[in-house]
């Protein structure tokens, strides 16, 4: 069994599964919801928990972008070198920095267009794949399939340019 230990969290993650049981399930018998909300709960900790591994693998991937001094600041806002020093403010620094941000930008736009949809509404607007499928009118499978293919795209197209953002594994989930 799971355990989550920020309090927050899982008081979160209880409102979300309560929400799901009443919203799915408010017309079962009584005697049924206790064993209905322990699945329903179990699988509403794994997502979190799979939800917060996926953004933990592009936080680090983008990590290598971002000064370690700024925290909460958008990781294509400013880049860091390979060596770890953070570039100065200098011309050259500023042009590389573009640069590789329009690589980034480029190969986004060459996701397909459902990949695309969910990788920006789940990485860059942090909605849950339940908001990402009503959204985009899909099941919550495809939005994970969609985000799955284009985290793996997007890393192979960034390495093939040269760009090594962190030796930390695509897993799948």
């Amino acid at each position: 069994m799971f355990a989550v230990r920020n309090e927050e969290t899982a008081l979160d993650i209880v409102q979300d599964a309560m929400l799901k049981l009443a919203e799915k399930y408010g017309d079962k018998p009584a005697a049924e919801l206790p064993m209905l909300f322990q699945r329903i709960l179990q699988n509403t900790i794994r997502d979190f928990y799979r939800r917060q591994k996926t953004r933990s693998l592009w936080t680090t991937l983008l990590s290598a972008f971002s000064p370690d001094d700024e925290e909460g600041s958008d990781p294509l806002d400013t880049l860091q070198a390979e060596d770890g020093s953070n570039w100065s403010n200098t011309p050259h620094g500023n042009l590389e920095q573009a640069q590789i941000l329009g690589m980034i930008e480029r190969e986004i736009e060459k996701l397909p267009p459902r990949q695309r949809e969910a990788f920006l509404m789940r990485y860059w607007e942090e909605m849950d794949i339940a908001e990402t499928a009503t959204a985009m009118g899909c099941s919550e499978g495809s939005v994970k399939t969609h985000c799955s293919r284009a985290t793996h795209t997007m890393a192979a197209a960034l390495k093939a340019k040269g760009i090594e953002l962190t030796a930390v594994r695509l897993n799948r989930e």
